[in-house]
């Protein structure tokens, strides 16, 4: 059987899409090998000094892992010399990263988480990164300021995350699409090994910290007593499955089907919006789904609607199988009355 490369697959996709240029591909290129460079030190965490904190905390006042540092440091410098970006923004970094200006800039915008679920390093856990890809609207020499680009979800022109786990995956759209590459650690490429993914219309899992129950409002509560129960459509439980790794746990139900949910903590002054950033992690996911099939929403909107303020601006998230996140909606909607 013919296997075909991820940047294959984006060559023969360019008449299709607008979007996949020669530069286009170029950035996915320097994005791919900053990713394996990620993952071969993951692969190698027990074995050398990346584990642990590094003693620093970063702009979400979260304590910085060395593999955090390490992820971040490895994609801002890739990708800074990509040739094709006007602007970076990290999960890790306070502001903008702006391109040197000795180097070539172009009009694409890189937003990214570098190591989700980094918390659970330390115990082997699948941890990866989520990026999301703007372009800029206005030609210009300098350097692209905020408001260029706090866009819409909708607005992204290509979104997706690399796992890495029991092996390392790369599953990403532009729009047209989700599809699912696996890195072959053989021949050191991302083979396409999951076409045209869907992810089924009504789930059978649910993800949710339940930790917080005391701190969620009703409707949150009924929602997720909803997939507890067996007056939901299945006419049973749903299975309950949470790892505590956003990407992972993504992952997984885009495949199966099921719902993910982090909703507002009421009683939390940190998270009154939940703890997921709208521009790193739940809008490139909400890309993901909605090209599969599904649907993500914060409970009254789509993701993929909402108008950032901020570059580090959080959101409730309810993510997954559309049937399941409808109903979501529908029971907040309930309570709002």
């Amino acid at each position: 059987m013919k296997q075909v490369t991820v940047t294959e697959h984006l060559l023969l996709h360019q008449k299709e899409s607008p979007m996949a240029t020669g530069r286009f591909t170029s950035m996915f290129n320097e994005l791919i090998l900053a990713a394996k460079i990620i993952s071969r030190e993951v692969n190698k965490a027990g074995l050398v000094d990346v584990l642990g904190l590094t003693g620093e905390v970063n702009v979400q006042g979260e304590a910085v892992r060395k593999l955090d540092d390490y992820a971040n440091a490895v994609l801002i410098h890739r990708m800074q010399r990509a040739g094709v970006l006007c602007a970076i923004g990290s999960e890790e970094n306070a502001d903008l990263i702006e391109i040197p200006d000795h180097l070539p800039k172009g009009d694409y915008i890189l937003i990214f988480d570098p190591l989700d679920g980094s918390s659970n390093i330390d115990a082997n856990v699948n941890v990866g990164t989520i990026f999301s890809v703007l372009r800029r609207k206005e030609k210009s020499e300098c350097a692209a300021r905020l408001c260029e680009v706090l866009q819409k979800g909708y607005e992204q022109v290509a979104a997706g995350y690399f796992l890495y786990g029991s092996s390392t995956m790369m599953v990403y759209t532009t729009g047209r699409g989700v599809n699912g590459f696996t890195l072959d650690p053989s021949v050191g490429e991302f083979l396409l090994s999951h076409p045209d993914i869907k992810t089924p219309e009504r789930g059978k899992i649910y993800s949710v910290n339940e930790g917080y129950w005391s701190f969620w409002d009703e409707a949150t509560r009924e929602a997720v007593s909803y997939f507890k129960g067996s007056d939901n459509e299945r006419g049973k439980p749903y299975s309950a499955r949470y790892i505590g790794s956003l990407v992972a746990d993504f992952h997984r139900n885009l495949l199966y089907g099921g719902i993910f949910l982090y909703p507002a903590d009421m009683q939390d002054p940190k998270k009154p919006k939940g703890k997921l950033r709208l521009m790193c992690e739940a809008s490139p996911l909400a890309f993901v789904i909605e090209q599969a099939g599904g649907a993500a929403s914060d409970g009254e909107r789509p993701i993929l609607d909402i108008e950032p303020t901020e570059l580090h601006e959080r959101v409730p998230l309810f993510i997954g199988s559309k049937r399941d996140v409808e109903k979501v909606v529908e029971i907040y909607r309930k309570h709002k009355k």
